[in-house]
């Protein structure tokens, strides 16, 4: 145990990894799709796409929480189409904090996962094709064995981004303890109260050891994927 963190605290931890994996994971297969689709195709508005999925890493974080805000509360258009249609509420709740983690993580993602597509000889795609192989089966069985470790360092580079996700998501969802506060907005709330240095000290370890592990495991991922194609 660390010292310095009580039960409310390993309650925001869990929470947070909890909103990490969950933004992660759904974001995962939309990342993989627009990677494949930036590395191999040519098409009028492919930098306007591209544009839009770095647009996250050059906005202010708030600025993106106020979209999704605007998009995605009970109230606007698309929120209140999902919650009515499918049950899915994002506004103040615990989905709302992965799903502006995934938004801020996305951009990462693809990045990462797209360097792996473009390191693949398109050789190997073309040589498939002249066997009568279609593009999808072509993808599953030459393109996404080569570049696991490409998708599994995206992965991993996501959960450490989501993970440290602050700004967003606290202009989206708020910081609700039990609900929406996680480690960096725990952080930034205890940091107003007196004599909670020692939570904040404790929170902090967390998310270093956290973050730190998280960029190592992307790194040898990335090596071993280069590694890989290389071959």
């Amino acid at each position: 145990m660390i010292a310095g963190l009580g039960p409310q605290e390993w309650t925001v931890i869990a929470l947070s990894i909890r909103v990490a994996v969950v933004a992660m994971i759904a974001a995962l297969p939309v990342a993989v799709g627009v990677a494949y689709v930036l590395a191999r195709k040519r098409f009028p508005g492919r930098q306007i796409l591209n544009g839009i999925v770095h647009l996250p890493l050059v906005l202010p974080p708030v600025v993106t929480g106020y979209l999704l805000l605007v998009i995605f509360s009970k109230n606007a258009p698309v929120g209140a189409f999902l919650e009515a249609t499918f049950g899915i509420s994002f506004g103040f709740r615990w989905t709302g904090a992965a799903l502006a983690a995934a938004v801020m993580a996305f951009p990462l993602m693809v990045r990462a996962i797209r360097l792996g597509i473009e390191a693949v000889d398109p050789g190997l795609e073309e040589a498939a094709a002249t066997l009568g192989a279609s593009r999808l089966r072509i993808f599953m069985t030459v393109t996404l064995p080569l570049i696991t470790p490409s998708v599994l360092a995206g992965a991993v580079l996501g959960f450490a981004k989501a993970l440290g996700e602050f700004g967003a998501t606290i202009t989206f969802v708020a910081a609700i303890p039990g609900q929406t506060q996680t480690i960096p907005s725990a952080i930034y709330g205890l940091l107003q109260v007196p004599g909670a240095e020692g939570a904040v000290l404790g929170l902090v370890i967390v998310a270093v050891i956290l973050a730190m592990g998280a960029l190592l495991l992307s790194e040898w991922l990335a090596q071993r994927a280069v590694r890989k194609v290389g071959r």
